[in-house]
């Protein structure tokens, strides 16, 4: 048995790994809880997730921001359209999933600021309703 330490996202996790491949029989081992002892995350990777909440904060009224990163793969509205609350203004594709980008509320395509085969980040604006 071996007792690690793995960090992931800047919290630091302590497990306990059994070697299968060992000649000696295996030991039973009480079970390690994990202790999240929060890490100091190195400061590039802090400036690297300052950028990804910028867009969704700047999605104001209106905006329709992706809820995940990938593919624009169609959009299913024109500016100037009427949309009631569920309908569906585009597809995105991630990890060969497709998933519809439905009205959050009532109104009229404003502004459509991505076209099929765009890539998307998570939270950036899609679609802007007036």
């Amino acid at each position: 048995m071996k007792r690690l330490r793995i960090t992931v996202e800047g919290i630091a996790y302590d497990v306990t790994v059994e070697d299968l491949d060992a000649t000696s029989a295996p030991a039973a081992a009480a079970p390690v809880a994990a202790s999240p002892a929060p890490a100091a995350r190195p400061a590039a990777a802090v400036a690297a997730a300052a950028p990804a909440a910028a867009p969704a904060a700047a999605a104001g009224p209106g905006g329709v921001p992706s809820p995940l990163a990938g593919t624009v793969i169609s959009v299913a509205v024109a500016v100037g359209q009427k949309v009631s609350i569920g309908d569906e203004l585009l597809v995105l594709e991630a990890m060969k999933m497709n998933t519809s980008i439905g009205a959050p509320q009532d109104g009229t395509v404003a502004a459509i600021n991505v076209t099929p085969g765009t890539t998307v980040t998570e939270g950036q604006v899609l679609i802007t309703l007036s």
